[in-house]
């Protein structure tokens, strides 16, 4: 037997999670229906038993009240025995049993006559017998309305009328009946059950729908998600209007965001580069400055050009919010532009870097631009979050019609629980660290935007203190 999935049997479980809205609908729908149709079948079969029974009892009472009015009409044309005997031999009746016994309990008169070989269907000496009253009982596995009752002729106590009635064959079918009608109510409310359980899932489908979107609504798209709901209930389809008018209120926010960043870079790019420009420029010519002016002068340089990167790294993520970042895309040969960007680096640097280069050709398409600063980008974060004893590796392989490069580091590693948001913009896993370092936490943004706008993925992967490794691929050519 194949097992069904995890991801199935998970979402089946959150399905009927005794919290959800679909497991509680159902469970009203549910009680209501055994506590209305299982009530309505108990109603019925008190009802139909009540019904049943009356109608013997009446028939027994008839009899018990009929018979000493015969006795005495029968006595003025025959003796007391044969009158009696006359009278329940008048009043005999279908399954129906009489006898009467005098106050020796010597049985007088009785249907068939005394003289039957029949025996009595119920003796009063083995069953208790309501003196005087009705009754139904059980007697050797048959159902019998049982009656007793002093018998009293113009005054005179002749002895004790017993009757009894054979109802076993109508209380048989009663009982089969009920049967039925209890399998009945079981299956009427385990169907009602599974289709107000169906119903209340395709009723809540636009919930579901709207719970799913919002799971995958970006940024991005803001301005172009909407939710389309037919059919469904007014107050889901109001919900959807408030949600769509939600949207739009922020896709209106996110672009006056976007624009406002865009402006305030633009305006303030200038400005810093001239400052940059001239703090540079007293640095060269300070040789008369005394110390705390050039390590005063040589602060606010290094914090200028760090406020101008960050303008270009918010212009660059502008202009792609915008749309108006292009790439020159050429083929590249991939190895040969690693060895070059490696001796460009350690112009810079005094870190070593190991590589690991293939004998063969990988040629990929690229910016070639864009693609130097992406790498440079994760050797520099490499580099600043390691010990400067550990080594920074670089290893260039190809995975069948990939190309792939890993930059791997001996650092500190990243959380899994945070592996997934540091390529978000402005997201530090470390505030404290990353402001020793100097980072604002729109590098890895800006590296997975330029990744993916050269048609390439890009991914990380991190243990706790044994390093992290970032993994570019790109197709080959």
């Amino acid at each position: 037997m194949q097992l069904l999935p995890f991801k199935k049997i998970k979402a089946w479980f959150q399905t009927w999670n005794p919290k959800s809205l679909r497991f509680r609908l159902t469970l009203a729908i549910t009680t209501v229906s055994v506590v209305g149709m299982g009530g309505l079948a108990i109603w019925l079969g008190v009802t139909m038993q009540r019904i049943l029974i009356s109608a013997h009892k009446d028939n027994v009472l008839y009899l018990d009240e009929r018979l000493p009015e015969d006795v005495a009409i029968y006595e003025e044309m025959f003796s007391q025995p044969e009158a009696i005997q006359k009278a329940i031999d008048n009043l005999s009746r279908d399954r129906v049993v009489m006898w009467v016994e005098d106050e020796e309990e010597d049985i007088i008169a009785r249907t068939g006559g005394v003289d039957t070989p029949q025996p009595l269907p119920v003796s009063p000496e083995t069953t208790n017998f309501p003196f005087p009253g009705v009754t139904l009982s059980q007697v050797d596995g048959r159902y019998w309305i049982l009656c007793a009752s002093p018998l009293t002729v113009n005054g005179e106590r002749i002895g004790n009328l017993y009757i009894v009635q054979d109802i076993h064959a109508e209380q048989v079918m009663f009982l089969h009946v009920m049967r039925n009608l209890a399998v009945a109510t079981v299956v009427a409310i385990t169907g009602i059950s599974i289709v107000g359980g169906i119903y209340v899932a395709r009723s809540l489908l636009p919930l579901r729908r709207i719970c799913q979107l919002t799971e995958s609504i970006s940024a991005d798209h803001l301005g172009e998600t909407r939710i389309a709901l037919n059919h469904a209930p007014t107050e889901v389809q109001q919900l959807a209007e408030r949600f769509d008018e939600m949207l739009t209120r922020l896709y209106a926010a996110w672009e006056q965001q976007r624009q406002f960043v865009s402006n305030v870079s633009h305006e303030l790019r200038t400005p810093l580069t001239i400052v940059s420009g001239y703090l540079q420029s007293v640095q060269r010519r300070g040789k008369n400055l005394s110390e705390p002016q050039q390590e005063a002068l040589a602060i606010a340089s290094n914090e200028a050009d760090r406020t101008i990167q960050l303008l270009e790294d918010l212009l660059t993520l502008a202009r792609v919010d915008n749309g108006q970042m292009q790439f020159q895309l050429e083929t590249i040969s991939f190895p040969s532009f690693i060895e070059q960007i490696i001796e460009l680096f350690q112009q810079c640097h005094d870190r070593a870097i190991h590589y690991h280069l293939p004998t063969e050709e990988i040629k990929i398409c690229a910016d070639s631009n864009r693609l130097k600063q992406v790498i440079l980008n994760l050797l520099d974060n490499a580099i600043k979050y390691s010990e400067p004893e550990q080594p920074v590796t670089m290893t260039l392989e190809r995975k069948k019609q990939l190309g792939v490069l890993s930059v791997r580091d001996r650092g500190i590693g990243i959380p899994l629980a945070q592996q997934t948001r540091i390529f978000e913009r402005f997201y530090r896993v470390d505030d404290a660290r990353s402001c020793s370092t100097g980072g604002t936490g729109l590098g890895l943004s800006i590296v997975k935007t330029l990744v993916e706008g050269m048609g390439g993925n890009i991914k990380v992967s991190s243990r706790p203190r044994e390093g992290t490794i970032f993994t570019l691929t790109f197709a080959t050519m």
